[in-house]
Order: structure tokens, then C-alpha cells, then sequence
């Protein structure tokens, strides 16, 4: 046995030892009966046991029995809900566990109607997973609601849907502003279909229980087919950047069950919504005053603490329910760390079975610490019993396996170096993963502006900092100085805050004349800062890429930009050119743009060049 295997069974035993000690009633030898009302037709006897782990489950005793039936969709053998997240999911063998650790992956190209094409990768001697029409995974009343509300035209969505279903772990590297709605659809019914199927499977298998302790002659369930649960009830957990992303998520939860009554939901709207007679600027500014992609991330409540659970129950959806009582978790990356030190501990996410992140381009603007943090917290083994039946637990949640059947979904708007690698390294779905391709067109700048890009060489990306800046201050920064017309009028534009300080520090001890704004910049420096460029009074704007992307105000007085690296928005690249025309009488022969790089900026790189434009680049 292993040192792994070791740690989790002592952890195991533990947990058992604690929720021994702890319990407030002695267990009997043989089951206790008792009768239980089901319904209004029907009475039966469950033991003790079962109703204790129904009020765990948060499920009514008093259940209607269309909710427990057997579903055509579920019984069909390629469900793919059972064949994932069974006791004996077919795809948690120990040749595809340990292809996943060892990081052994076989990868094929391939193209999805509407979504595009995909970089499949699969671990090697895994079972292979096949392609199923979302009409066959998702529940009927759910199926129906989504396509009474998604037109025939709408395909991205559809095809979406039938590729989350399968259960495959899933990197939407573009995300644009026109497909955005379409994903939050279909992901939020691929969640409710899960915790759905979930709270199907519990109900049956309590009806299977309570049916075999009054009729002695029935079949008894086996150990296996009883194992339906994880060790807390939160099977899926929603991670996004701000309240105003949550409340479209939770939108579009509810539009999927109308029927349902919603508790809390005014409350919900005051705290994730605008204060009641507050004036949203973006929302209500003259068409073209901001861009598109601006308006659209940060109207609204920006707030970036936040968590709240949601339990859903055959007739209601309850938000702000207590976390061991909620299926879902909505939450952002700071809320959850703040919420798991105020826990000690991340008993809530050691269950979750579908994990989605949405918006992560907007994360790594943030802080891409707080995302590491809870992927590192994920699927843990519990501190603490919470009066869990282990007897129910499924075998791969008591044997720290969890984390090869979870499901990951990661959307951005475009790809990172820290999304890429959390796709790679973090992401250990056995059942393989999925992740998107794009082509990008060139940005599109003024015409006759002089554009420079100057490659440094770097051998490592651990020296890539030393070496850029060492490039830029003994080779760069005095062929500025000693030009005329360079030397004043020039913004400086650092996408690291990192990097920022450290040149900040460099320019103050060469006593030059300058000016910064940073995300740490208040109203009043800002607007200092801006006057003073623009007066003349200042040489140098020193800008960083957080500050543009939370304010994204208009800066004039410029005539020469010189990129530090390039920006991780590609259109932070075309909108800065544009501002020097800002000012009366520019000419576009007035204006240099210069762009210091390496081959590790190749994302950044083909994202401003186009695809096609990339290999020149690099090759030069």
C-alpha cells in the first residue's frame, strides 16, 4: 500500500471514529421500524438509518411519486450520468488513473458542428468515450424547457449541451460576448440535469430501502447500488468573478425550472443587483462612450466577495441556503477562500461532482492566487462527518479518487498561460478532456502609425522577467532618451504590477520626469496623473493593464506607446493606438508604437498578429 492509499484510509477511519463519537443516539444491532408517511396514497416503514440520511439529503419524507418512477432516459444503458458517476463508473480504471498521474495522454483533432475545432486528449488505456445527442442525457421536463426556449437556430448551444454531457472536462478558450448567453444556458440545464439526476437516484434508492425493510421476501439492494452520495450534499460549484455574473448565472438557472417557487429571490436581487435608485453610468452611457466587452463585464454590481448556495427541491429553488444543504455553490474565487478560513476547512467542495469557472479572463485580472487556492481544495477528504452515512458513500469519494470523475468546465474569452496550464496540470478527468481552437484575425490600428516589435532573447521562463527587463532598460529605454521626439509624450503600458513597481522604482532613480496610474491609483491621482500627461508637465505615463481593464478611460497627450509586453486583451492594443487622435491636428506619421516580446508571449502575440502572422514573429 501506498503512502497516498495510507494517508486516506487513516483519514477514512478517523472520520468514522469521529462520527461514532459524536452521534447522540446508539446505533441498533438490527434496522428499527418505523412508519414514514411517502404520500398520500401510500404508507410504508423506513428504517431509522434511512430517514436520518433522507434529512442529511435535505429531501421531504413526504415525496411524490413521479419524481421516484423510473425515467426511459435513465434506464437506457448509455446514460452517461450512471456510466461517470456510478459506484462503478466504467471509466475509473487503474490503467486510466495512472496514465493521469503519470501524465501518459493521447491526443487527436477533431471538429464539433458549431463549436468548432477541438483538441481532444484522452488518457492512454482509458476506455473511450462516445459522442451523445443532449436529447438522450438530459431529462425530459428540463429538455423541454430548453427547447421551447432555444430556437432551432440556436446549434452552438445544442451542440454545446451534448458535448458537456458528456462528461468530459471542457476549456472554451473563446468565449465571445455572442456566444456568452448561449454557454450560461446550456451549462446552467447541464447543472440542474446533474443535481437532478443526483436527487432522482437518492429518492429511489430511499423508496428501494423502505420497501425491502417491510417486505422481508423483497430483494434486498446491494452495497454497491446503495452507494448514490458523496460526503456532503453540493455536487456542482459555479465560480465567477463578480455579483453581476452570478445573477445572469442564477437568470438562467430559474428559466430553466419556471414552474418553480423561488425563496429568497428578492433578497437575492438586493445584494447581487444595483441599490434601488442607483444609476448603473455604463448601462445608461450614449452607445460607443465604452466598449462593448466593457459595459457588458462590469455593469452592474462589481462587488467580487460573494458565495451563496441554492437547493433545489421538486417545487422550489431555495437561494441562500446553508452550504451543506445546497446543491449548488455559487461563489467567487475570493468568497470561497475567505469562506473556507472562516470554516477552517473546505468541507462543502469534497462532493463536488461538476465544477464550472466562468469568465476567467476576468480571474487573471483579479488574483489568479485565490482560483489556485480552491482548485487546490477540491475534492479533499472532509475534516469533519456531518453526520454522513458512509455506508452511502459512493467507493471513488472514500477512496480520494473524486478528482478523476470531476468535471471541469473552464470559459475565458481568451487564453492565458495560467488557463492553459490549469487545463493541463489541474484538470485529471479520466474520461479525457476537451479543449477549443481559435484562429485569430489581425487587430485592426490606424492606418500609416509605425509599428515596431522587438524581440529579446530568453532561454527560460523563469528568467524571462530578468532578461525583459534588463533588454529594455540597457537597450530600449536609452535609445528613448536620447530621441527628441520619444522622450515626451510617451506612455509606458505594463500588463505586470510586478514589472510596473520594478520600473517605476528604475525610472524614479533616474530621476526622469513621469506619472502612473495603477489599479491602486484613487480618483484623485487619476485625475492628476491624466493632467499632467496631457499638460506636458510629465514626459512619461506609466500605465498597467489592471488599471485599463477596470477603468478603461481615454488617454490623450499621446504620441508614442511603448509596450512593455504585450497586453493580454488584444483590443487594449488597437484602442491605445487610436488615442493619439484624440488630440486636433495628429497625424498618424506622428505616432510610434513599440512592442518588446519573447517566445513566451506567443498567446498574446497571435492574438494582436492574427494566427497566420505568429511564425514571422517568433522566427525573427
Amino acid at each position: 500500500m501506498g503512502a497516498d492509499s495510507e494517508a486516506t484510509v487513516t483519514r477514512l477511519l478517523t472520520l468514522l471514529n469521529v462520527s461514532a463519537t459524536r452521534s447522540k443516539r446508539k446505533i441498533p444491532s438490527t434496522p428499527v421500524v418505523e412508519p414514514v408517511k411517502l404520500n398520500k396514497r401510500s404508507a410504508a416503514e423506513l428504517a431509522t438509518t434511512d430517514v436520518v440520511e433522507a434529512e442529511q439529503q435535505g429531501e421531504s419524507n413526504d415525496v411524490n411519486m413521479d419524481d421516484i418512477e423510473d425515467d426511459a432516459d435513465e434506464a437506457k444503458a448509455n446514460d452517461p450520468y450512471s456510466m461517470h458517476f456510478s459506484a462503478d463508473s466504467i471509466y475509473l480504471t487503474a490503467p486510466a488513473r495512472e496514465a493521469v498521474v503519470a501524465g501518459r495522454w493521447k491526443t487527436k483533432r477533431r471538429k464539433i458542428d458549431h463549436v468548432g475545432r477541438v483538441v481532444e486528449v484522452q488518457p492512454e488505456n482509458g476506455v473511450e468515450v462516445q459522442e451523445i445527442a443532449y436529447r438522450d442525457a438530459v431529462l425530459p421536463k428540463l429538455r423541454e424547457t430548453f427547447d421551447s426556449r432555444e430556437s432551432s437556430s440556436s446549434n452552438f448551444a445544442h451542440h454545446l449541451l451534448s458535448t458537456a454531457s458528456t462528461y468530459q472536462d471542457l476549456y472554451l478558450a473563446r468565449n465571445t460576448l455572442e456566444t456568452d448567453a448561449s454557454s450560461r444556458g446550456a451549462l446552467a440545464l447541464h447543472a440542474l440535469n446533474h443535481v437532478s439526476k443526483i436527487r432522482r437516484k437518492v429518492l429511489k434508492t430511499n423508496e428501494r430501502i423502505a420497501h425491502a425493510a417491510k417486505t422481508p421476501t423483497a430483494e434486498q439492494p446491494s452495497a454497491t447500488e446503495i452507494q448514490d452520495q458523496g460526503f456532503t450534499r453540493p455536487s456542482v460549484l459555479i465560480l465567477l468573478p463578480f455579483r453581476n455574473s452570478a445573477l445572469k448565472w442564477v437568470k438562467s438557472f430559474l428559466a430553466h425550472v419556471p414552474t418553480h417557487k423561488v425563496e429568497n429571490l428578492s433578497r437575492f436581487e438586493a445584494e447581487f443587483g444595483l441599490p434601488a435608485g442607483t444609476t448603473d453610468k455604463l448601462s445608461s452611457a450614449p452607445a460607443g462612450t465604452y466598449p462593448r466587452d466593457h459595459v457588458e463585464t462590469f455593469k452592474g454590481n462589481v462587488d467580487d466577495n460573494f458565495r451563496v448556495g441554492v437547493k433545489l427541491t421538486r417545487k422550489s429553488v431555495k437561494l441562500f441556503a446553508d452550504f451543506y444543504s445546497s446543491d449548488i455553490v455559487i461563489a467567487s474565487p475570493l468568497g470561497l477562500r475567505l469562506s473556507i478560513g472562516k470554516e477552517k476547512g473546505a468541507d462543502f467542495l469534497s462532493s463536488i461532482e461538476v465544477m464550472v469557472v466562468d469568465q476567467a479572463d476576468a480571474m487573471t485580472m483579479q488574483n489568479w492566487d485565490h482560483v489556485q487556492f480552491v482548485m487546490s481544495q477540491m475534492n479533499s477528504l472532509p475534516k469533519e462527518a456531518h453526520d454522513t452515512d458512509f455506508s452511502r458513500v459512493k467507493p471513488w469519494f472514500l477512496d480520494g479518487h473524486a478528482k478523476y470523475l470531476r468535471q471541469t468546465i473552464l470559459m475565458t474569452a481568451y487564453e492565458t498561460p495560467e488557463t492553459r496550464a490549469l487545463f493541463n496540470h489541474e484538470l485529471r478527468n479520466v474520461a479525457g478532456k476537451i479543449r477549443t481552437e481559435h484562429a485569430w484575425q489581425p487587430v485592426s490600428v490606424p492606418e500609416g502609425i509605425s509599428q515596431n516589435f522587438v524581440k529579446f532573447d530568453c532561454s527560460s521562463v523563469q528568467s524571462e522577467p530578468d532578461k525583459r527587463f534588463e533588454y529594455f532598460t540597457k537597450q530600449m529605454l536609452p535609445t528613448i532618451l536620447k530621441s527628441a521626439v520619444q522622450s515626451v509624450k510617451t506612455m509606458i503600458f505594463v500588463p505586470s504590477y510586478f514589472d510596473f513597481v520594478r520600473l517605476k522604482n528604475y525610472m524614479k532613480a533616474l530621476e526622469m520626469s513621469f506619472t502612473v496610474l495603477s489599479e491602486y491609483s484613487t480618483n484623485q491621482d487619476i485625475s492628476r496623473a491624466r493632467q499632467a500627461f496631457f499638460a506636458g508637465d510629465k514626459a512619461f505615463l506609466l500605465m498597467t493593464e489592471r488599471f485599463y481593464f477596470f477603468r478603461r478611460y481615454k488617454i490623450r497627450g499621446i504620441r508614442n506607446l511603448v509596450f512593455y509586453q504585450a497586453p493580454e486583451h488584444a483590443q487594449f492594443y488597437g484602442e491605445l493606438l487610436t488615442f493619439p487622435f484624440l488630440d486636433d491636428g495628429v497625424d498618424a506619421s506622428d505616432v510610434t508604437a513599440r512592442v518588446l516580446y519573447s517566445k513566451y508571449d506567443c498567446m498574446r502575440l497571435e492574438r494582436i498578429a492574427g494566427t497566420a502572422g505568429l511564425p514571422a514573429l517568433l522566427d525573427s
